[in-house]
């Protein structure tokens, strides 16, 4: 079980896949996904099937373009999450599927958020019902745990949980830093603090086998939770009993999801140039550069920046003397 929500590896990068292949043997995955839609569940992204069963209708894949073209509200400029989904599909889809969701997520209402949250759910005409079309798409065979501790099983990693960065930085001898905590904590909210949304999870134990048909439901009408996971269905284990998860958002907790504005943006772009003056501090990762990105990104990520931090080898080239720690929230 994933206790901070499903986690699903998607990538078109074989050189990530490759990499992370070096501690882990795969398990086949394709996620799907429904929405509980006026009463029913139904694909989403939102499809050829999603259109045809919502509506009654058997559109072939060039109707159901029709179909979404005659309903658009096409923009000159595509700005908010709003402007995105009602330039493709139209208000009502945009109504049933993302206004209320994404009011729950964030707290804002679409047109208040940047293009690039709903841009990440696209819109197909064709009867692809997988969340994800990337080349690549599996799980850790023995889950992520597994993964990560074979990563970590090397003599110059030392791990230190439930440790303060700031207790410790002093303490350890170091020429380079590599950071992936919040950047408005490195540098003490000299600039205000960066607004993140958190999840509540509740996690609930069924005496049945399996409890929904896919491994996500979103629920993005009146229900206080935006989806439900069942775990069974990403890691194909066999059981009695299952184990399901709810989320809840909410405003206070731990950082998940950087909340794309442009206000927000202004403050991260005030650290960002504070960063700059740090030559011997790198900041990486969704809390590092204050970004909504997913695992295969920051993994492609860390590899640049690992390219980038040998092409400095020659400024440390005694770094076998030190340590080069990577500081997480």
């Amino acid at each position: 079980m994933h206790k901070y929500g499903p986690h699903i590896f998607h990538t078109n990068a074989k050189e990530v896949f490759d990499y992370l292949g070096k501690f882990t043997e795969w398990r086949p995955y394709e996620h799907h996904v429904l929405a509980s839609v006026d009463g029913q569940l139904v694909p989403i992204p939102i499809n050829q099937n999603t259109i045809n069963s919502l509506y009654g209708l058997n559109l072939s894949s060039a109707q159901v373009q029709d179909f979404f073209d005659s309903r658009a509200e096409k923009k000159d400029r595509i700005k908010t999450s709003e402007d995105v989904v009602v330039n493709a599909v139209g208000r009502e889809l945009y109504e049933k599927f993302f206004k209320t969701y994404t009011r729950k997520q964030w707290d804002l209402d679409p047109s208040e958020l940047d293009a690039s949250v709903t841009a990440r759910v696209p819109t197909r005409t064709n009867k692809d019902d997988r969340y994800f079309t990337d080349t690549y798409q599996a799980m850790p065979l023995y889950g992520y745990t597994n993964m990560f501790n074979k990563m970590l099983d090397h003599p110059n990693i030392k791990v230190m949980l439930g440790t303060d960065y700031k207790e410790i930085v002093n303490e350890v001898k170091y020429k380079k830093l590599i950071y992936t905590g919040p950047i408005d904590t490195y540098f003490d909210y000299c600039y205000g603090k960066l607004p993140y949304r958190s999840i509540d999870f509740k996690f609930e134990t069924y005496d049945t086998g399996q409890y929904q048909a896919t491994g996500t439901i979103n629920y993005p009408m009146s229900q206080p939770y935006t989806r439900t996971t069942e775990f069974k269905h990403l890691t194909g284990q066999k059981h009695s009993k299952t184990t399901i998860v709810y989320e809840y958002p909410k405003a206070e907790g731990d950082p998940y999801y950087p909340i794309p504005r442009p206000e927000n943006m202004d403050i991260y772009n005030k650290y960002k140039q504070l960063a700059a003056t740090e030559p011997d501090v790198f900041f990486t990762g969704r809390l590092g550069t204050y970004k909504y990105y997913n695992m295969d990104q920051v993994v492609a990520q860390s590899l640049i920046l690992f390219k980038k931090i040998m092409q400095l080898q020659s400024e440390f080239q005694d770094s076998n003397e030190y340590n080069i720690p990577i500081l997480q929230h």
